[in-house]
């Protein structure tokens, strides 16, 4: 699937670093669930894009969040996985992360089986996501007047 053409522009503030680590993140996460929908917010502090098998967020089991200096790979439930092989930052209730400076140090074979996790905690919690989409969609949510970003 190709990004909302929205995205690239969005990450234009981001050193090429960043924005490459996004674009491979969001490979990664493509390769693996090919028939999710990818929703991206143009937040106050971040560049948010949330992965779901349907255009809800409530739905999403993994998401980016995009820093300055690093990016926050994250599960919606991540509370919730058992299949924990990488230490995963977060005291709230459910959302978990790791913090990414570059994809060659991203633990993705350990990652993998969390994502399939993920997806399944999602379709126990709605059963309608059992249902392939076979259309999946890059959407922009919402895009906030003001931003904090890097550079202008």
């Amino acid at each position: 699937m190709d990004p909302n053409p929205q995205l690239k522009k969005f990450l234009e503030p981001y050193d090429d670093s960043i924005q490459r680590l996004t674009l491979d993140l969001r490979s990664f996460i493509l390769d693996i669930v090919p028939e999710t929908n990818e929703l991206i917010w143009d937040n106050y502090n971040a560049v948010a894009i949330a992965y779901s098998k349907s255009e809800k967020l409530k739905d999403a089991f993994c998401h980016i969040a995009v820093y300055k200096k690093h990016v926050n790979f994250g599960f919606n439930r991540g509370a919730e996985l058992t299949k924990t092989n990488v230490k995963l930052s977060g005291t709230g209730k459910l959302i978990r992360h790791i913090s990414v400076k570059d994809f060659h140090s991203f633990p993705s074979e350990e990652i993998k089986p969390m994502i399939w996790e993920a997806v399944g905690i999602s379709e126990h919690m709605n059963s309608s996501l059992l249902d392939r989409n076979n259309n999946p969609k890059s959407i922009v949510m919402s895009i906030s007047e003001k931003k904090i970003r890097p550079k202008s």
